[in-house]
């Protein structure tokens, strides 16, 4: 049989005091003096009484907990970003639950829905679609919420947000390839419908503009996923064969899982990376610098958009005003992308 569990009754009754008195100690109310609540909390301890958390959060209308929506858990991205969400969580003695929305945007409306079912404190949306389209369905949904890695647009009186300039870091990923001395650099994208897909497109015809390089359609394969289900890794090993028929030598990819299956389809067709072939990723997840080669990549700062997006949370718990945030990316240099050396016909990368 189970042990019964100590309740503030049992405090009260061996401390001598109302049950009243040991629950505002116990909440560190300012009507008991410090000294009753020090020795309330100490005996409390001594009895191993255990808080009953729904009491509390019918009492204070919180729940401590903040519902999390991710596109996929199986992507290293969001395993990062959580990471950071839940360092900033974990200090202010929060609790995550997380859904992942697989790109649907039903499924991310089941899962807002869902949390406030289960009056969460807050929600943190990651990837979202939300920002298209059902502005509407979506105002009364009245817990503080941000968006992260997509900015709010006109929805700024609705949503809070931390993204990445996607733009900037395309256009840095393209000028990398430039100054290695490649003029016919490709793009490998998944076609997901995102904003983020969009911008680090439009980067990449930046770059490439600005550099009065020519933009070749051949040299864009975008992937499209009405045709089957498919992941990122699979996308870049389909896709590029297409691109090195094209007569690229090097490819911005739109994600580094895109540019891992790129490097499996390099080795499959006997292509050498970086000697014939560079290749840039986007993200900087863990796995990029582990590959070989090593993959040069944008840096997203994923752990510090989720601290930062969290803390942006815990302001507006406080009821503070907060400004929508963009972090700029940086290039991480690596071993999968080198200089070209043209002789006569052909490119060659050292």
């Amino acid at each position: 049989m189970s042990k019964r569990k100590i309740s503030i009754e049992d405090i009260a009754r061996q401390a001598g005091v109302s049950h009243s008195t040991v629950s505002r100690a116990l909440r560190d109310s300012p009507l008991i003096s410090a000294k009753v609540r020090e020795e309330i909390k100490k005996l409390a301890q001594e009895m191993n009484y255990v808080p009953n958390a729904i009491a509390q959060s019918l009492q204070n209308q919180r729940t401590y907990t903040v519902g999390v929506v991710v596109t996929s858990i199986a992507d290293p991205f969001f395993g990062e970003l959580v990471e950071g969400i839940e360092q900033v969580a974990k200090q202010a003695g929060l609790n995550l639950l997380l859904s992942a929305s697989h790109g649907d945007f039903e499924q991310e409306i089941a899962a807002i829905e869902n949390f406030h079912y289960r009056r969460v404190d807050g929600i943190l949306i990651a990837d979202s679609r939300i920002s298209k389209h059902y502005t509407q369905q979506l105002t009364p949904f009245t817990v503080p919420t941000v968006l992260i890695n997509i900015d709010t647009e006109d929805k700024d009186d609705i949503f809070h947000s931390v993204a990445i300039d996607d733009r900037l870091g395309g256009s840095l990923a393209v000028e990398h390839l430039i100054k290695l001395g490649h003029n016919a650099i490709g793009y490998l994208g998944v076609g997901d419908g995102s904003k983020a897909e969009q911008q680090r497109l439009e980067g990449y015809k930046m770059a490439l503009n600005q550099a009065g390089l020519p933009q070749n359609p051949d040299w864009v394969a975008i992937f499209h996923r009405d045709q089957e289900t498919i992941n990122d890794i699979d996308i870049g090993k389909k896709m590029l064969s297409q691109l090195v028929a094209a007569g690229v030598t090097g490819i911005f990819c739109y994600n580094d899982m895109v540019a891992v299956g790129a490097l499996l389809a390099c080795k499959e067709l006997g292509i050498s990376v970086p000697q014939d072939l560079s290749l840039v990723g986007f993200d900087n997840i863990a796995l990029a610098s582990y590959i070989t080669p090593p993959l040069t990549t944008v840096s997203q700062r994923m752990s510090e958009m989720g601290e930062v997006a969290m803390t942006m949370l815990l302001d507006l718990f406080q009821g503070k005003t907060v400004e929508n945030q963009i972090l700029s990316p940086f290039l991480v240099k690596r071993a999968s992308s080198a200089t070209v050396i043209v002789r006569k016909n052909s490119a060659i990368s050292v």
